[in-house]
């Protein structure tokens, strides 16, 4: 399979097999102007599968919300064909409006404009608390709002 190098823009790279689709919708790439690749399932060394998107294009990208979704992804920041920089991601200490509480008794599923805040609470196990009631999440699993 052959896809064509970008000129400008990013390439998430180290993407959890199966994961690229999610991370596409929520970026919204599908309704953008410009050129984008989602590569999924291909073989990788370390990984054994991975999935790629390729954004050829300058875009924004909340890093704390792609670090949430899956730590492990690299973004390469690409000019004139080349990489520029690379960042590496990790689990952020505090997602807001990331996720929504799941807990029925959680002020959050009775009061409409409170911001669902998420700590980290293990990195080890990727697990997060809600700020109001403690109802407890992991990175990674679910969707993502």
């Amino acid at each position: 399979m052959n896809v064509q190098k970008i000129k400008n823009g990013l390439v998430i790279d180290h993407i959890r097999a199966g994961t690229g689709l999610r991370i596409f919708n929520w970026l919204k790439l599908d309704k953008v102007p410009f050129s984008v690749a989602l590569i999924m399932n291909v073989s990788s060394k370390h990984m054994g599968k991975k999935d790629i998107i390729k954004i050829d294009n300058e875009i924004d990208i909340d890093y704390s919300v792609l670090g949430f979704i899956d730590p492990n992804i690299t973004v390469n920041v690409v000019e004139d064909e080349y990489v520029i920089r690379k960042i590496s991601l990790s689990l952020p200490d505090r997602v807001e409006n990331v996720i929504r509480c799941l807990n029925p008794r959680c002020i959050t599923s009775s009061e409409t404009g409170i911001p669902h805040v998420f700590r980290l609470v293990d990195r080890k196990r990727a697990e997060y608390a809600c700020l109001y009631c403690d109802e407890l999440y992991r990175a990674g699993i679910g969707e993502v709002l």
